[in-house]
């Protein structure tokens, strides 16, 4: 049911470094923004996490000297205390309305971002991952910016600017405090860097296994009709249960060795961090200094055990950001491979006229579809392209449109190379309906101005009309202004069929692609339709794939392809005089239809 990229590998680390770079890139691309977002909340903790206990503990120091604290003396510290704390918390509010906006704007650009890239993606590219999977890591690229915005600001910065400080202030008491501290500190880092690592790799899997649940849900529900009519409703509720089930299994097994193993480490050596301190202080305190010492040596050190009581949650919030921007950041490891040249051509087609030249194609993986093949469609000529299925005409028109490049040959619109142009020009050439016409879950007028949105709504009308969309368009309950639902399940197949050609009629491009155009609609429609199409082709170059024959009967030449060959080609008529190929595929076919397999088709 749709590809399944259910069992992809889990980012590596040059995805989590990709995704750690974009977002770097955006705090420097913000950076009159960043840095008081950063530096305001550090400053402010350094008046309440150091200054305000250090005239605390003058004060206590002051006690110690005397008899008591008196007013006078006791005064400046007092008011200096008072005016810290409302320094600090006018710092963290300006630096907060800072972060903010930081927040929002970079979220705004990596949602563009990422977007951006999904769409330079190749059509192979989208045939291989789940829409609902590709949502989720587009969305989270952008939305894990502000967790780790906020990590870096409150936790890292917020609290190593400030340890610094007070690490001064140590040092000016007594330098062995200082060794003390961060000797503790440096052993907890390196005792606990390779069970973070590991934990690194569970957190990989966790988040490769929500994004399979999340690609699964999006497959079904995407393709719901086709789960009611086979019954299937148990079996995919089944299915999900035990992708959440191992989701579950997953989360519990990367919390379970943070809580277990990380934090058992830390909790410990955090304590052994604070008795040291203590131990120090009174070791080494000298005389007329010893209470101020030891509260200051308690308190700067309890600040910095609390960082390193943090560090695993600090950490696993880094780890979770970087991780889910890393599941995007990893499909930008594989550039497309239909890429604009590095100087492209300016359009400028001497006419319409296509030509294939010794064009050499395979899919990746699989043996030849086209080897050096040879047509040419001059000029407002009307080609219809038939044959078995596989014989490779959806193949040929899907070069046209480089949708894949070719290995060897070159493909020639007017002339010019297709690979030398800008693929954007290329297609503004190009009216293209395809076999099963895609439907936006927008309003029928949108469906039909999706070819060109600057169109009037009389332009979309007549469209609409030359395809036959207005009649069934009056009946619905809004018109056109109608949202015809998800890929278009409102509609019927024929109608959806109607729209793409009223998308078709509304591009005015100077080539018409049309891969089997007509196949969804009825008798009726198909006549009234096959009518307009006529018109439509008028002094356009036309390739139109048919496997009913009877629908491209009328055009100038038929080409018939079988396994990647031309096998024949000329008009109806006197492909049926021939008495070959395509006099055998008439012969073969039940209303109109192909029928059963036939005999290899010989080369000639």
């Amino acid at each position: 049911m749709g590809t399944t990229d259910t069992r992809g590998p889990a980012p590596g680390r040059s995805a989590v470094v990709l995704a750690l770079r974009h977002y770097l890139r955006e705090l420097l691309r913000l950076r009159r923004l960043a840095l008081p977002a950063l530096l305001l909340p550090a400053v402010g903790n350094i008046g309440i996490r150091y200054v305000a206990p250090l005239l605390i503990a003058k004060l206590a120091g002051q006690a110690a000297d005397g008899d008591g604290l008196a007013l006078g003396p006791a005064l400046p510290y007092v008011l200096g205390f008072g005016v810290t704390l409302l320094l600090a918390e006018g710092l963290w509010r300006v630096g907060q309305h800072c972060l903010n906006r930081v927040d929002a704007l970079g979220m705004e650009h990596l949602y563009v971002r990422g977007m951006d890239e999904l769409l330079a993606k190749d059509a192979a590219f989208f045939h291989d991952n789940f829409a609902g999977s590709l949502t989720k890591r587009v969305l989270s690229f952008g939305k894990r910016f502000e967790d780790f915005v906020d990590t870096v600001t409150y936790r890292i910065v917020g609290s190593l600017v400030p340890l610094l400080f007070g690490a001064v202030v140590l040092w000016s008491y007594e330098p062995m405090l200082v060794v003390g501290l961060f000797a503790m500190i440096a052993l907890t880092v390196v005792a606990a860097t390779p069970l973070i690592r590991r934990r690194q790799r569970l957190v990989n899997d966790r988040e490769a296994a929500i994004a399979r649940v999340s690609g699964h849900v999006a497959d079904s529900l995407m393709n719901m009709e086709t789960v009611r009519a086979f019954a299937a409703e148990r079996r995919e509720g089944g299915e999900h249960r035990s992708r959440v089930a191992e989701s579950r299994r997953l989360t519990l097994k990367s919390w379970d060795y943070g809580n277990l193993r990380v934090d058992t480490l830390i909790a410990p050596m955090s304590v052994l961090t604070n008795v040291l301190g203590l131990v120090v202080a009174l070791a080494l305190g000298g005389p007329g200094q010893g209470v101020e010492e030891v509260v200051v040596a308690f308190t700067y050190y309890s600040n910095a055990t609390q960082i390193m009581f943090e560090f695993n949650q600090i950490y696993r919030r880094l780890e979770s950001s970087m991780t889910e921007a890393a599941q995007f950041t990893e499909l930008l490891l594989d550039p497309p491979t239909v890429l604009d040249a590095d100087e492209p051509e300016p359009l400028a087609p001497r006419d319409g006229g296509v030509r294939f030249e010794a064009v050499t194609f395979a899919h990746a993986g699989a043996e030849p579809i086209f080897r050096e093949l040879d047509l040419d469609v001059p000029a407002g000529a009307r080609i219809g392209l038939v044959g078995r299925s596989g014989g490779g005409k959806t193949t040929l028109t899907r070069l046209l449109l480089r949708m894949s490049d070719i290995e060897g040959g070159r493909v020639l619109i007017g002339g010019q190379d297709i690979s030398r142009l800008r693929q954007t020009d290329l297609r503004s050439l190009i009216a293209y309906v395809p076999q099963e016409p895609a439907m936006f879950h927008r309003s029928l007028r949108d469906n039909i101005a999706f070819a060109r949105p600057g169109a009037t709504d009389e332009e979309v009308h007549a469209a609409a009309a030359a395809a036959h969309v207005t009649e069934f368009a009056e009946q619905l309950p809004d018109g056109f202004a109608t949202l015809v639902g998800e890929r278009g399940v409102k509609l019927s197949g024929g109608q959806r069929q109607r729209v793409a050609l009223a998308r078709a009629i509304l591009r005015d491009a100077p080539i018409l692609l049309l891969d089997e155009a007509t196949s969804a609609l009825d008798s009726e429609s198909e006549l009234l339709v096959q009518d307009a199409l006529w018109r439509l082709m008028d002094g356009r170059t036309a390739l139109v794939v048919a496997h009913r024959l009877s629908t491209v009967a009328g055009m100038d030449r038929l080409v018939v392809l079988d396994r990647g060959r031309v096998v024949e080609q000329g008009t109806h008529e006197k492909l049926l005089t021939a008495d070959g190929a395509y006099a055998r595929l008439w012969r073969h076919q039940s209303g109109g239809f192909l029928g059963g397999p036939a005999d290899p088709v010989p080369v000639v």
